[in-house]
């Protein structure tokens, strides 16, 4: 249960596109198709499942969420930060995980419909990355999400991880 709730009132008073992730809010299971390595042409993918929570934060211009790995695999969680900066209209989404325990470049971007494009440099292992987020929530019981590398500036493009959202039914009593 989150600390402190918006309310819609003040959820109403912000601009639409500041509202985008709203669909994102509550408990999820995330199943991941990660390939088992980026930017050396791998085809192998990776796959996992995930439980995930999303909460709106500073009255709705933010929310912050968490992945976890369960047993038996190794431990492993994850967080992303996103802020919408009124002023350009533009989402900002930050990743941090338990591996590295740094705070990553920004992507940053915004919703066109139900399809949101993010984009920032980051580097992979040492290379400067252009990478790109794609959000679809066109389906907002089973949104996804994937994330894609680029070398050449963005002429070019690979996918190298997949998520697909599934809601978690409310428990009784909660």
């Amino acid at each position: 249960m989150p600390l402190f709730s918006v309310s819609n009132s003040v959820r109403g008073a912000l601009p639409t596109q500041a509202r985008a992730f709203d669909f994102l809010q509550g408990e999820w299971m995330i199943h991941h198709r990660r390939l088992r390595e980026r930017l050396v042409g791998s085809t192998e993918w990776i796959e996992f499942d995930t439980p995930f929570v999303m909460e709106a934060i500073l009255g709705g211009l933010g929310n912050i969420d968490q992945c976890q790995m369960m047993p038996p695999a190794a431990f492993f969680e994850g967080v992303s930060l996103r802020f919408f900066d009124p002023s350009l209209g533009k989402w900002k989404i930050y990743w941090v995980d338990s591996n590295t325990g740094q705070l990553c470049p920004p992507v940053e971007g915004v919703f066109d419909g139900d399809r949101g494009t993010f984009l920032g440099d980051d580097t992979h292992a040492g290379t400067p990355v252009r990478a790109r987020f794609l959000w679809d929530r066109s389906r907002p019981d089973a949104p996804t999400w994937q994330q894609a590398f680029s070398v050449d500036g963005g002429a070019t493009w690979e996918t190298n991880w997949h998520m697909a959202f599934r809601r978690v039914a409310p428990q009784a009593g909660r």
